[in-house]
């Protein structure tokens, strides 16, 4: 009875999962191939059709070069070389292809399940952690969260959490092979995998581990190492991966003030004050400083208007400002609030989650620049983990928050499939 009854929760537990998973990825692809193309030429002189080739934009290209052509590299590094991409992800789908199927099909095949058998790890280490019911909250933030959209798309993100969520999980429980195993592949993935490498060798010296957690931690390091090895072998230039970024961010490094602070105030006072360098056009300050006294007001009447009457008037704040603002006010929120939610759950969360979770946005930070940073916060799973823990801790944020991501992963989609910037 005890077997019937444990196989009949994992059963449940997957079929959660699954229609997670299902749900979001039928919302991206009809989104995607149906209600795209429907959309004139856009600005890129793409039109969305119903092909594979809406999921293939951007990133997508340089690792399909990759996949039919190999690494390319040279000392000019004005233009972009492929080989600033890491390898795990094109050795998977150059041997997907060896089944004869195209590099579209084999991306979007191991891109989405790697995805999936994310979602299947996250919930069951955190279901162990916290229960049935936060467990689905933080696999329903990982599912509709819009930048999930890159966990669909010819992207590495599926592949990215797997690996990540799989090392952070064992080296949690202390199984120190898996941990180096999987932590390796996250450094031969993407860079910002070495984000496990401080936070494993912290933990291990914060909670006095043994020797074997300090391998594990070293090890991880093994993709990154190998890859700089090859670069050494073919181009002759063990940090050809590093230099070859120049071409996207130039010599910048460190945090990205002027970018940040551009982006604030087009949130303030709009794009076209802030290109102009004055205020020309006083609509948009006028609204936002509305917004502001209005979000005052309710929050110090509180008791006297009531807290629904009060949740209902800050979502239709919220609303009325991302309206106003745009993705500028999301990205913000995501990079900023993320920090503060990974310290507000910083007693709740595994402890090598949460270092990992700073480290992670240590490099985002100190990249020189602000394109992607968004996506990046994603591919943090401690974030996912935070803010599902949140949903779970108050139940009247959770529709009004997956109802807005599901109105914005419409508009992603749609914009990626007709080959405009996402994130």
């Amino acid at each position: 009875m005890l077997i019937f009854k444990k196989n009949n929760f994992i059963q449940n537990s997957l079929f959660f999962i699954m229609a997670m998973w299902l749900s979001s990825r039928l919302l991206i692809t009809v989104t995607m191939l149906i209600i795209a193309p429907l959309f004139p030429l856009s600005s890129t002189g793409v039109i969305a059709t119903f092909s594979w080739d809406v999921f293939h934009a951007w990133d997508s290209v340089w690792y399909e070069k990759i996949v039919t052509s190999g690494y390319d590299f040279s000392s000019d590094v004005k233009q972009i070389h492929t080989v600033a991409f890491f390898p795990l992800f094109p050795l998977l789908c150059r041997l997907v292809m060896t089944t004869g199927l195209p590099f579209k099909v084999a991306g979007i095949l191991v891109n989405n399940l790697a995805f999936l058998a994310a979602l299947i790890t996250v919930y069951f280490w955190v279901q162990e952690l916290y229960g049935r019911n936060a467990a689905r909250w933080i696999i329903a933030t990982l599912a509709w969260c819009p930048y999930s959209l890159y966990g669909t798309v010819i992207y590495t993100e599926g592949l990215f959490l797997l690996c990540t969520t799989s090392a952070l999980r064992a080296f949690n429980k202390k199984q120190y092979t898996w941990a180096a195993f999987w932590g390796a592949l996250s450094t031969a993935t993407r860079v910002p995998g070495v984000a496990l490498i401080p936070a494993f060798l912290f933990v291990s010296w914060q909670e006095k581990r043994g020797i074997k957690a300090y391998i594990a931690s070293l090890t991880t390091g093994l993709g990154i190492i190998l890859y700089s090895l090859y670069c050494q072998l073919k181009f002759g230039d063990a940090l050809a991966f590093v230099h070859a970024q120049k071409a996207w961010r130039g010599d910048v490094q460190g945090f990205a003030w002027q970018g940040w602070w551009q982006m604030l105030m087009q949130v303030v006072v709009g794009f076209n004050n802030w290109k102009a360098g004055y205020i020309q056009d006083y609509l948009q300050p006028i609204i936002f400083l509305v917004i502001v006294i209005s979000g005052y007001l309710l929050w110090h009447f509180r008791l006297q208007i009531g807290l629904k009457k009060v949740q209902y008037g800050f979502y239709f704040l919220w609303l009325l400002m991302w309206l106003l603002a745009g993705d500028e006010l999301f990205k913000i929120v995501i990079i900023f609030g993320g920090i503060y939610l990974l310290w507000f759950f910083r007693t709740k969360i595994p402890f090598v989650t949460f270092v990992y979770g700073l480290c992670s946005y240590g490099l985002i930070l100190n990249t020189g620049i602000t394109p992607s940073a968004e996506r990046y916060a994603y591919g943090i799973v401690s974030l996912s983990i935070a803010f599902g823990l949140l949903l779970e801790r108050y139940p009247r944020l959770r529709y009004p928050v997956m109802s807005f991501w599901g109105i914005l992963m419409v508009i992603f989609s749609i914009r990626f499939a007709r080959d405009l910037w996402v994130a």
